[in-house]
């Protein structure tokens, strides 16, 4: 069913008339058409493949060759639908971005020195999925994903989301890092500035994977532990470190 998915509980935002649901519609009504050009463009490869063994000189296996690259062409399209496709899961609510993203923290940076803390929030204030501290610093990642069309951007220095400023989605999770920032220098004596990131799943960004602007950072899921190491590092020493993890897991409210 469009919208659905056996690990996610359903959200109204992803059934009925929403954006959502309809993208599975029509996604799953074109796939007869998408299958009708993927034999004409794998018959093309069979000729091109026959084509290039002949001109070769490989007169006796240049059958093998044609279905050989018709094989490749035909594999190649469906991996490029599969993929545009599968990189929509978070918007249409079959995947989490939360989970990917913390797969992804844990797997490039705990070898690093850094500690990910998920699901964290000053006591009666909005929560954040993610906490990194590192020899690099510190920062609060959320998790966001927008149709597939929509463009992320920064123009002199102001966000756009589509065709709407940015403000909106920047100045709570700014507001949010300098609150983090505060309780944490607070109650450690280390002075911590953090970075907020917000992880964008769905929707374009640059080929760099990377916008900033009104003192956030969009970015990729690929590309954020990435951003992470390339901070310099020595900014937090190894005590530091320690002290900021164990008290943010103390005072930080896991949600």
């Amino acid at each position: 069913m469009p919208g659905g998915s056996i690990y996610v509980q359903p959200n109204e935002k992803y059934t009925g008339s929403s954006p959502q649901w309809w993208y599975e519609k029509f996604w799953r009504e074109d796939a007869p058409a998408r299958r009708k050009y993927r034999y004409v463009k794998a018959a093309v490869g069979f000729v091109v493949g026959v084509a290039l063994g002949l001109r070769f000189g490989f007169a006796g296996g240049s059958a093998f060759t044609g279905l050989l690259l018709a094989g490749a062409v035909a594999g190649g399209d469906w991996l490029l639908h599969w993929h545009a496709f599968h990189k929509t899961a978070v918007w249409r609510g079959a995947r989490r971005g939360e989970a990917i993203t913390g797969r992804i923290l844990r797997r490039s940076l705990s070898r690093h020195g850094y500690h990910v803390l998920d699901g964290r929030a000053i006591r009666g204030q909005a929560s954040i999925d993610h906490l990194v501290i590192g020899p690099g610093g510190v920062w609060i990642l959320d998790n966001e994903s927008w149709a597939p069309d929509i463009e992320i951007a920064c123009y002199a220095g102001r966000l756009f989301i589509g065709e709407k400023y940015g403000s909106k989605v920047a100045k709570p999770l700014v507001e949010q890092a300098e609150a983090f920032s505060e309780l944490l220098t607070r109650e450690t004596g280390v002075p911590v500035s953090i970075m907020p990131v917000l992880v964008v799943h769905c929707g374009i960004l640059p080929k760099e994977g990377v916008v900033m602007g009104e003192g956030l950072t969009f970015v990729k899921p690929r590309t954020v532990a990435r951003l992470i190491k390339s901070a310099e590092p020595g900014a937090l020493n190894e005590a530091q470190i320690e002290l900021l993890a164990r008290t943010a897991a103390r005072e930080l409210q896991r949600v």
